[in-house]
């Protein structure tokens, strides 16, 4: 009988599994062509062929590999990255990129238990000065970088 020594691993492994065969299933209409003249299909067709070869690899080793017992899930992180997502899409017009990118640093800071506020505000400050930088200024994205602009 098959006994899994890591249920980790062979999750992983199961997980890739099914991605890898829907993408073979997906793009099994697309013309995968030569080397020298590549179809729509080559690429997704060996990415995942690739990718059950990982699964492959990881169940194999969720059977053979101690490891540690499967976790139990944890909501607080999940629902304040979500809502920190959410809330983004609400913000990002009426205050800016720059005070968005402060308010949800130090929102989704909340998702650990031992948070530190100052320096969620630090981090914040941080990402929003380099986020405007790159995004507004470098890349020059239509996003508004202060509100009211």
């Amino acid at each position: 009988m098959l006994r899994v020594k890591s249920p980790q691993d062979f999750g992983a492994g199961l997980v890739f599994l099914a991605i890898g065969i829907a993408g073979l299933y997906f793009g099994r209409e697309l013309a995968f062509g030569t080397s020298a003249r590549m179809g729509p299909g080559y690429f997704p067709t060996l990415l995942s062929i690739l990718i059950i070869v990982i699964g492959l690899v990881l169940g194999l080793q969720g059977v053979t590999v101690e490891g540690p017992p499967i976790e139990r899930v944890q909501l607080r992180p999940i629902s304040f990255i979500i809502a920190a997502i959410l809330i983004f899409g609400f913000l990002i017009d009426s205050v800016g990129l720059a005070l968005t990118a402060v308010a949800l640093t130090v929102f989704a800071s909340y998702a650990r238990h031992d948070v530190k506020p100052l320096e969620s505000i630090v981090l914040g400050v941080g990402l929003a000065l380099f986020t405007v930088l790159v995004f507004v200024y470098v890349l020059g994205q239509a996003l508004p970088a202060w509100w009211g602009r």
